[in-house]
């Protein structure tokens, strides 16, 4: 096991994500953050968070998304996905969108995203912010707009997220399966 970012790195990665997003969104107007179940909503509340303490006029329009009976896999699980809640009380049509994940591996999840996205109106532009992106075993050519890091690891290793969990430091770890 490797810990790949601690309480202190990962406060700094979101940070500077949320400068990032401020640079290229401005009075996010017309831009929707959107994070996507189950795990990734817990970075995109972590940046709208951030974003809210550095924007404190700005309204930032902020959702759920959940692509579960979007995905290509659901039949070939052993055992069955339980899907979460999708919470969107606007409209997609014509929004820049940022979609937020935790770890972008293969590709499938954000394709299945993208998928469910378009069933709730067609945005103007999606953006993907991912914390981690494992770039060795992508399956599709999806690529992201805003990286916390890159990590480079083998099949057998699982980047796990930790958020807090149990009274757990919020944290990156590279497990070996």
């Amino acid at each position: 096991m490797k810990e790949i970012l601690d309480q202190k790195h990962l406060t700094i990665t979101l940070k500077r994500l949320c400068k990032q997003l401020i640079e290229n969104h401005n009075d996010f107007n017309n831009t929707v953050i959107l994070g996507l179940q189950p795990r990734g909503i817990y970075f995109a509340d972590n940046i709208v968070s951030y974003l809210t303490q550095m924007l404190p006029n700005i309204n930032i329009q902020y959702g759920t998304l959940d692509a579960t009976f979007y995905r290509d896999d659901l039949m070939q699980r052993k055992t069955p996905i339980i899907a979460k809640e999708t919470n969107l009380n606007f409209s997609l049509e014509n929004k820049n969108i940022v979609l937020i994940d935790d770890v972008l591996y293969t590709g499938r999840t954000i394709r299945a995203a993208l998928d469910a996205i378009t069933d709730y109106g067609r945005p103007a532009k999606v953006e993907l912010m991912v914390l981690i992106n494992r770039r060795f075993k992508r399956q599709l050519p999806i690529s992201p707009d805003y990286v916390g890091k890159q990590v480079d690891s083998i099949t057998s290793q699982k980047v796990k997220v930790i958020w807090g969990e149990n009274d757990l430091e919020n944290k990156v770890l590279l497990i070996d399966k």
